[in-house]
């Protein structure tokens, strides 16, 4: 097995303590997801009012939907390798810089086909900054509370689900067009990249290892408790072969797999929700501002899990925590399909739906992060999300379909039951992935006491 040597380096980062530049990452870290949060959102907000204005049935967008998760799915795959071998900060302004250009660009689309292909760009922009976001605030947290900071900065997604939602639904009540939503997702992470270029620091990691140090860098590892020596990479968790290779060495290769199957299963059903419940509320009555903003309550639910949920996974690991998350989830998302309700409760079942079903994907995250070490972190979340996008491209053709079929439109939401259940059994099995080798930087951090915060 590869081992990762131990170092005063790593020691210092596996135990730094919280404070401004941590801040910093986290809260800019926490903007990027709030651009991912609101464009896999954008596309279902405009299909209601689109469905009107270009004449055509609901099913028709699949392939909108379709291409949006498979630019999701090429982009998580790449920012990999790129994350893990060349560092966090030109993939997460590259990753901006192509969604925010793309999605500015989807406010002019004036077809279908136009639309979707620009949908497959907003996918690869995000594809790429969502895991390099998640990656750096793991490395600039310290390893006793990494699952709870990288949950943290994952909150980042349901809110710019919920406030967006806020805000498109005030706009098209105030009989804005379709195309503010796009003018919105593309603004705001165009002005994001600026804050990025300016504020946004390189992985510590990644700093230690550079032959020529700017100033503002080697201060900022002085901060951390970190005398670099230039060019010297021994001793630092960096990736030092094919980071997808080891995935499946090192003692990982089970719970490779058992990430892989969560991440599918629970992404499956989040942009089943994500994509048709907008149209769905649509269908059985409501206008599309009263969807949008029903439809935001899942993402509200969600936001609130973070208050518990990355706590649990750091004290009492990800097994016990989010199998009971996936299967609580798995009751509300029933009631979603089979009752129907008044709209008061219908808005209550969808806030705990969100909670459980989109928060245990947000915890899902925050645990492969933390289960990872840094030399594959990157790699090891892209991946389980790009597998997962599989899922996200599974999603809008099985809604499609279903109503096509003529299934009544609450029901398609069903088939998401069975995918709740699949990802509470997969993370119960987490437990089984045994105790695999440790490095000797494994062992020293869990050593080295944490200091006080």
């Amino acid at each position: 097995m590869a081992q990762a040597p131990s170092s005063s380096v790593e020691i210092a980062l596996e135990n730094q303590r919280i404070g401004a530049v941590q801040i910093r990452v986290l809260v800019i870290c926490t903007l990027i997801q709030m651009c991912d949060g609101y464009d896999v959102n954008a596309i279902g907000w405009a299909v209601p009012s689109l469905i009107h204005r270009w004449h055509l049935p609901p099913s028709a967008f699949t392939v909108a939907f379709l291409w949006s998760s498979v630019g999701i799915l090429v982009g998580a795959l790449g920012s990999g390798p790129i994350g893990d071998r060349f560092g966090r900060r030109p993939l997460l302004l590259s990753s901006i810089a192509v969604f925010g250009a793309a999605s500015l660009a989807s406010a002019s689309a004036g077809s279908l086909l136009v639309l979707s292909t620009l949908r497959f760009f907003t996918g690869l922009g995000i594809g790429g900054a969502f895991p390099g976001a998640a990656t750096l605030s793991g490395d600039y947290a310290p390893r006793r509370l990494r699952a709870t900071l990288i949950m943290a900065s994952f909150t980042g997604a349901p809110i710019g689900g919920f406030v967006g939602a806020q805000i498109v639904a005030l706009l098209l009540h105030q009989h804005f067009q379709w195309s503010v939503i796009f003018l919105l997702g593309g603004g705001f992470p165009l002005v994001l990249l600026l804050i990025m270029a300016l504020w946004l620091p390189e992985s510590p990691r990644f700093l230690a290892a550079r032959a020529n140090l700017a100033g503002r860098d080697r201060a900022l590892l002085l901060r951390l408790g970190i005398t670099p020596v230039p060019g010297d990479r021994h001793g630092l968790d960096l990736a030092r072969d094919n980071p997808i290779k080891m995935l499946f060495g090192e003692g990982y290769a089970l719970q490779t797999a058992l990430l892989w199957i969560i991440f599918f299963c629970s992404l499956l059903n989040l942009f089943l929700f994500v994509f048709w419940m907008p149209t769905v509320f649509n269908l059985i009555g409501m206008t599309p501002a009263q969807a949008v903003f029903a439809s935001s309550f899942r993402d509200f639910g969600a936001i609130w899990a973070v208050l518990y949920l990355g706590l649990a996974i750091d004290k009492i690991g990800p097994e016990r925590s989010l199998t009971f998350h996936y299967a609580a989830g798995a009751v509300f998302i029933g009631l979603i399909a089979l009752v129907v309700m008044p709209y008061a409760a219908l808005l209550a079942v969808t806030f705990f739906a969100g909670m459980t079903i989109i928060g245990s994907q947000t915890g899902a995250n925050a645990a492969c992060g933390a289960l990872y070490p840094a030399r594959m972190r990157t790699s090891g979340l892209g991946w389980a999300l790009g597998i997962g996008r599989l899922g996200g491209i599974a999603a809008p053709a099985l809604g499609g379909y279903l109503l096509a079929r003529g299934m009544p439109p609450r029901q398609i939401f069903l088939s998401a039951c069975f995918f709740a259940i699949v990802a509470a059994v997969a993370t119960a099995l987490l437990a089984l992935r045994g105790s695999r080798t440790e490095t000797p930087r494994d062992r020293t951090a869990s050593a080295s006491p944490g200091p006080a915060q």
